[in-house]
């Protein structure tokens, strides 16, 4: 079982710390963002209030100057044109505290400061100015001049006291609203480097997190790994740091154990395999040994053992041509078991050497053309055919890469056989096709004989095997083991087709050369339309029809003998013909 993981994963480390870290820098950020707010309010304040302020006082101040010049020039002079500075002073004073007031919600100290001038200078004005004004009009400049007096000094220096504490106070809260934009900006100044070491904090907390949660348990399990894949399966994988990483040493630890067990029936198979090897070997020399003495045995077979048997047989048939009638007709019969026991042990002798010939003694594949093998299995069966009226056609036979002597041999069992097995009632005919299929050639060799039953159909290719006596049928029972020998010598597979309606269908696969298969995939591409003709509509046509379309390559019971017929004496290249 694997162990409980416990305690925080990966992925939840990262996602909490990333958020702390995102907090902070959000609260820093809101804080950084209310403290400019608030730097641009003070330096708004300082440069369109306070500092508007200070000008517009001193032009306060100016204006009232401007009024107690004007009221002292016209008490000596008694000219009303030194009046205007006094009504110009006037109105440039109620512009100039018109203006001030405007710029003072935030400041009521100043603003009561401003009340004080405007109450000082207006006292001013009626207990100094306007009488002295009006007393130099009504009775002349010594009059108005008696009224300028100390006291009156003393009253115009009270308003130019007051515009002086207006000053003060301008100046006090200018210089407040600039400690103000110090202090924020310092503190503006501090949160970004609060922010600053967050950023520099959290990259070092996540460095070091990942160094002892990832970095050394990966390095670790690395380690690991590649003592396992040095070859110590052994090795158990443990893995420390958070689950994810716990849960995949397991992972890798399992893996481990399976390729441990798989090498360990790696290495029992393989030491059976090396066992198997060794009897391998073993019966393969005893095959070895085993062939040497079957080819010492077909050697002794076909030299030691032919000549006492043609002795035996060559005397029995002495026997037989000088004693016959002579003797009783028990010795007669007696004689003649003898000569036909000796002639049909030659003829086993015969087949047995050439089934055991077949892919030993080979000559090499050469592109053979079957149209011109059938024209020599047509020779060799001649006499046969002729003996039972038979009919032997074929159809465009294709070329194959093969043995000539075995390919001849292959066709003339075939056609031999179906001129043995055929109906009393009904001339054999034989009829030979081949069709394309995939990357072999499928031929057929189709007749009208007695047939042959379904369970029998893999029995008949079986070396010695019999469905009839050899007094119904003549023959050792070998001939189809030999077709079945050359066609898989071949690379092909020969059967029974049983589905035919009459006689019987004998079909066996040949490889293609690779430009047949390759011309006809062209044609299939250049008319897809044309279908090719099934094999079983070549063997339905009657051999009649097959003869008569193609004359050439028919051979029927009424062709005249060859000119070499004579000298085949029965045999396909280096291979005597064997009817089975």
């Amino acid at each position: 079982m694997k162990p409980v993981v416990g305690g925080w994963s990966l992925r939840r480390r990262v996602i909490t710390l990333l958020t702390v870290v995102g907090v902070l820098l959000i609260g820093l950020a809101t804080a950084e963002a209310a403290m400019a707010a608030r730097n641009r309010t003070q330096i708004d304040a300082i440069l369109n209030e306070t500092g508007p302020l200070r000008v517009q006082s001193q032009e306060l101040l100016n204006a009232v100057l401007d009024q107690e010049t004007a009221v002292r020039g016209y008490a000596v002079s008694g000219d009303p044109a030194d009046l205007g500075p006094y009504e110009a002073g006037l109105d440039q004073e109620k512009a100039t505290v018109t203006a001030m007031r405007a710029l003072l919600d935030d400041y009521p100290q100043i603003g009561q400061e401003l009340r004080v001038v405007e109450e000082t200078a207006e006292q001013w004005r009626e207990s100094v100015a306007e009488p002295v004004i009006a007393t130099t009009e009504q009775d002349g400049t010594r009059a108005g001049q008696a009224l300028v007096t100390e006291q009156a000094r003393q009253r115009f220096d009270e308003v130019r006291s007051a515009v002086n504490d207006l000053q003060q106070e301008i100046l006090a809260a200018r210089e407040q609203s600039a400690a103000n934009v110090r202090n924020s900006s310092n503190l503006l100044v501090l949160l970004l480097i609060i922010a600053a070491l967050v950023v520099v904090v959290a990259g070092a907390v996540l460095l070091l997190s990942l160094d002892r949660m990832v970095i050394r348990p990966l390095t670790g399990l690395a380690t690991q790994v590649r003592e396992v894949a040095e070859g110590d399966y052994q090795h158990r994988i443990a893995t420390v740091g958070p689950p994810e990483f716990i849960r995949l040493g397991d992972d890798v630890d399992a893996m481990r154990q399976k390729i441990a067990s798989d090498l360990a029936e790696v290495r029992e198979a393989r030491e059976r395999i090396e066992w198997v090897n060794s009897q391998l070997q073993k019966q393969a020399e005893e095959l070895t040994r085993s062939n040497r003495d079957l080819e010492q045995f077909a050697y002794v077979a076909s030299h030691d053992l032919q000549e006492p048997l043609r002795k035996v047989a060559s005397f029995c048939q002495l026997l037989q041509r000088r004693y016959a009638g002579q003797l009783d007709e028990r010795a007669d019969q007696y004689i003649a078991f003898a000569v036909d026991g000796a002639q049909r042990m030659q003829r086993l002798i015969n087949d047995l050497l050439a089934f055991s010939r077949i892919g030993r003694l080979t000559t090499g594949f050469v592109d053979v053309d079957l149209n011109k093998v059938m024209g020599d299995v047509a020779g060799q069966t001649e006499a046969a055919r002729q003996y039972a009226d038979a009919e032997l056609t074929w159809i465009d036979l294709p070329v194959i890469r093969g043995e000539e002597p075995l390919l001849t041999n292959l066709l003339a069992n075939l056609v031999s056989n179906s001129i043995k097995f055929r109906r009393p009632d009904a001339p054999p005919k034989v009829h030979i096709s081949a069709r394309l299929v995939g990357a072999e050639w499928e031929i057929t060799c189709q007749d009208n004989g007695i047939g042959i039953e379904p369970e029998f159909a893999d029995k008949i290719f079986v070396i010695f095997q019999r469905l009839h006596s050899k007094d119904a049928y003549p023959g050792t029972g070998i001939g189809l083991a030999i077709v079945k020998k050359i066609v898989e010598y071949h690379g092909g597979r020969v059967w029974v087709d049983t589905d035919v309606p009459e006689g019987t269908a004998i079909r066996f696969t040949l490889p293609a050369r690779p430009e047949d298969v390759e011309a006809a995939a062209a044609a299939t591409a250049a008319d897809p339309d044309e279908q090719p003709q099934p094999a079983d509509a070549d063997e339905q046509a009657s051999a009649d029809e097959v003869s008569s379309a193609l004359p050439e390559h028919s051979a029927g019971a009424d062709q005249p003998d060859r000119a070499d017929g004579a000298s085949e004496s029965g045999r396909t290249g280096d291979m005597r013909e064997t009817v089975g």
